[in-house]
């Protein structure tokens, strides 16, 4: 396993961490994700720990807060090797108030997370997702509020644009709290629309964005095919996310497979170890619902892609550049970017 800083901080995570998403059991869609019992929790948990994670993410919503439940139980003792990240936002009970970004909310989810995952601290807590219907300052007021209380030590964002971080990093410079760290974020060869503006300001701010479905929902595994669309029953066919269109989606697979075949590797392998390359991830999250498919993912940590590679992935799957981005290309000035070699 490799290593590397959360963004701008002294926080040592593997590159490789362990989203905990598919622990617990639900009913319905859901069901095609929460579908990992206690038992297996504990070896995949102690799979993950002896081949050097140690940065492990969930979420309160995730099973109804059995994920959280579920890793607690099976970390243990081995709490303090680890950092743990979990969310906050989306509902967890029938009141009205049960969801959000509000203070009320954020400080009530953050001792029943404590609660599930057995610790007196979080590592990295992210909002999970935009509230509208809180103003700005209450939310990052409400995180300081967890800082200072030792709950909480490092705070990010996850799913928000990136002017709303923006905004929210410079208030919290301006009155002296902790800022944004750490971004989870979706992120994959097949949908790269991250690097339009998130990713420049995540460099620029010192935050590290940590990447959920990096397989874009199982899709870059390559099961998903022109002949077999949905997989042979995958999680695709019950519980499909992420938009996007098929046929380039194919095209992309295609080249994924063309280069794992140049590794000895499989497509997914690939699709993480490219991942890995990119400005501003410190992190990739991969989820497992067996011992065979954690060992698999993990095992992109040890490829090392050539120039030659990268190319052509990155070829396969740029995305056209967005207005202002293409028109400040085609005016810098030639003279300076010829002096510095650009």
């Amino acid at each position: 396993m490799k290593y590397s800083t959360l963004g701008g901080t002294g926080l040592l995570v593997s590159n490789l961490a362990f989203g905990t998403m598919t622990f617990g059991s639900a009913s319905g869609a859901a069901g095609a994700v929460f579908k990992v019992d206690a038992p297996l929790a504990d070896r995949l948990v102690g799979q993950a720990l002896d081949a050097g994670v140690n940065y492990f993410n969930t979420a309160d919503m995730y099973a109804g807060g059995e994920s959280e439940r579920l890793l607690g139980q099976a970390l243990g003792k081995r709490r303090g090797e680890i950092a743990i990240a979990t969310k906050v936002g989306h509902r967890t009970g029938p009141g009205l108030i049960q969801h959000g970004l509000s203070r009320r909310h954020i400080l009530e989810a953050a001792e029943a997370s404590l609660r599930r995952l057995n610790t007196e601290w979080i590592d990295v807590y992210l909002v999970h997702l935009v509230d509208p219907n809180t103003p700005l300052e209450e939310t990052l007021e409400a995180l300081q509020q967890l800082v200072r209380a030792g709950k909480v030590r490092y705070v990010g964002f996850s799913n928000w644009p990136a002017w709303m971080a923006a905004k929210s990093v410079a208030i919290q410079h301006a009155r002296g709290w902790e800022p944004f760290r750490a971004a989870e974020m979706y992120y994959s060869l097949l949908t790269r629309d991250l690097e339009h503006e998130v990713v420049p300001f995540a460099v620029d701010a010192g935050v590290g964005v940590q990447v959920w479905s990096p397989l874009a929902g199982g899709f870059l595994s390559g099961k998903y095919t022109r002949q077999t669309p949905d997989g042979g029953g995958g999680r695709l066919a019950s519980f499909d996310l992420i938009p996007f269109e098929r046929e380039r989606g194919y095209r992309i697979v295609d080249e994924l497979r063309a280069v794992a075949e140049l590794h000895g590797a499989r497509p997914a392998q690939i699709a993480l170890a490219w991942l890995l390359t990119r400005p501003a991830v410190s992190t990739v999250l991969v989820g497992a619902s067996s011992e065979a498919q954690l060992a698999e993912n993990l095992r992109a940590a040890e490829i090392s892609l050539t120039p030659a590679d990268l190319a052509r992935l990155e070829a396969a799957s740029a995305l056209a550049p967005l207005y202002p981005t293409w028109f400040n290309a085609k005016v810098f000035d030639a003279d300076a970017r010829k002096a510095l070699g650009r």
